[in-house]
């Protein structure tokens, strides 16, 4: 969770996800919406799929990222439990 918590601290990496709800896409699909360099560009995708948030699939030179939601899901429960303990350790 740690590392998936990390990934999504960052507002480049956030948008990047962002984007990806609409469908899968390229490294230099997603870079054309950036002003970053190609090598920070993938420096983000790499800690995106490092905590699992995305998955990749290679097509020829191509390779297609996409949202892991498995992964949104369980950090989504995380969160939610989290707040509804905190809810109940108050009152």
């Amino acid at each position: 969770m740690q590392t998936v918590l990390e990934a999504i601290s960052d507002p480049t990496r956030r948008k990047i996800l962002d984007l990806l709800k609409q469908g899968e896409m390229t490294a230099g699909q997603l870079g054309q919406q950036f002003d970053i360099s190609g090598p920070s560009m993938s420096h983000h995708l790499n800690k995106l799929k490092t905590a699992d948030l995305v998955i990749t699939r290679r097509n020829g030179q191509s390779i297609y990222y996409a949202i892991n939601t498995s992964v949104f899901d369980d950090a989504a429960q995380f969160v939610i439990g989290f707040f509804q303990d905190h809810k109940r350790s108050e009152s």
